[in-house]
């Protein structure tokens, strides 16, 4: 009977537990709560990553489908060229403006009507800037993507050692006040379990985001590989036929 009593009076304290978000936050240890913090700016910094590039691909997409069509409209390259002047908005247009930039500064120089030797030079010139042009542009759009890599593979450890930590806090509360209520157990292995939650949270967006944008990219980096490749292809056709 006396132990009834005692453990209906440790059920009622622990109905005044706070085991809301705010109050797990609050009364965990300062080494949890450390984790808690870093993992939330974590998951806000994986966000802003996401978003950012999801726009950012989105924006790119409808430039160069707009690029596309006016380059194999059937008009003329020169023209088009002109029409873009020095501002490519997107890496398609840039390496077809990078070509042609090139293609004229040869041509004023007269290198397009000399020997086949030159005309091998101009078109691996050509193919060599089209190639660190793409280059340049894919590691300016692949920035930032190790850090989404870093959080799908760390994040969980993370919230498990703040996991382990809120454990071990719980295990001294018990040590200390020599019982198993529910009032001392449930905060150490709320706090601890919350501190988990945060992890996936965090990791969880961070591993979707990582494969579907790097899928992405690299279709992107294969077409942009394929445009430099028929436009290569165009240039050199120009050579032969002795375009001016």
């Amino acid at each position: 009977m006396e132990q009834t009593i005692v453990d209906s009076v440790q059920l009622s304290g622990s109905s005044e537990l706070d085991l809301s978000i705010i109050g797990l936050f609050m009364s965990a240890d300062p080494i949890v709560q450390a984790v808690m913090i870093g993992l939330v700016i974590v998951s806000v910094c994986t966000w802003a990553i996401i978003l950012d590039k999801v726009f950012k691909l989105r924006r790119l997409r409808s430039n160069i489908r707009s690029f596309e069509d006016s380059f194999w409209s059937g008009g003329d390259l020169e023209s088009l060229y002109d029409h873009i002047g020095n501002t490519p908005s997107d890496p398609m247009s840039l390496v077809f403006c990078e070509g042609m930039r090139e293609w004229r500064r040869s041509k004023a120089h007269g290198l397009v009507s000399k020997g086949e030797e030159v005309k091998a030079s101009l078109m691996e010139r050509l193919q060599q800037m089209s190639n660190l042009t793409i280059d340049r542009e894919m590691e300016q759009l692949e920035k930032n993507m190790s850090f989404l890599a870093s959080v799908g593979s760390t994040a969980p450890f993370v919230g498990l050692f703040g996991t382990v930590w809120g454990i071990m806090d719980a295990f001294q509360s018990i040590a200390a006040t020599k019982t198993t209520a529910l009032s001392v157990v449930a905060p150490g292995i709320a706090e601890a379990l919350f501190a988990t939650a945060l992890g996936l949270v965090a990791a969880i967006p961070a591993v979707v985001a990582y494969n579907k944008i790097s899928h992405d990219l690299d279709r992107f980096a294969q077409r942009l590989e394929g445009f430099s490749s028929e436009f290569i292809a165009i240039l050199s056709r120009w050579l032969e036929e002795g375009h001016e």
